[in-house]
């Protein structure tokens, strides 16, 4: 078998990134559209999206989604880290630090300071993993969503 590569999305990974996105609803929980909506949805992706993928031949085992932000700290760029996920099958073989690896290249090759992102308070293993990466928890930071009825009443304001 091939060896796992570490590389930026492409279109021939589409149809394995869907598949792993809808494993990862159901891993949260969550609803998943379906998944020729998921296809359209990375057809489209928004200008300033990265997703890096863990890919062994044809094969999706991971993926993180980036986004620029701009202003930071000293009006420097960062990435904000929206998601990252290793397939059940491919967890415990270091694909989730390979990735976050990789992002920390690519953040210092495009010029970035920082990566930014949120997690669950609930999920322990999660957070030593983060720890283990050498992150610090920002606890005086509060996340925040705007959604729903909420979203579309301010936007109506």
């Amino acid at each position: 078998m091939s060896e796992t590569a570490i590389r930026l999305l492409n279109p021939a990974d589409h149809g394995a990134l869907a598949a792993l996105m809808a494993e990862m609803q159901s891993h949260y929980a969550v609803p998943c559209p379906p998944v020729d909506e998921i296809l359209a949805g990375l057809v489209r992706l928004p200008a300033g999206i990265d997703i890096l993928v863990a890919a062994r031949g044809r094969a999706v085992l991971g993926f993180a989604s980036a986004c620029n932000l701009y202003p930071g700290p000293g009006l420097k760029s960062g990435f904000f880290l929206k998601e990252i996920y290793v397939a059940e099958a491919a967890r415990g073989a270091g694909l989730g630090r390979a990735l976050m690896t990789a992002l920390a290249e690519l953040a210092l090759e495009r010029g970035h300071r920082r990566i930014d992102w949120t997690a669950d308070a609930d999920d322990g293993a999660l957070l030593r993993f983060y720890d283990s990466l050498g992150a610090a928890a920002h606890p005086k930071k509060v996340f925040y969503r705007l959604t729903g009825d909420a979203l579309a009443d301010l936007a109506k304001a």
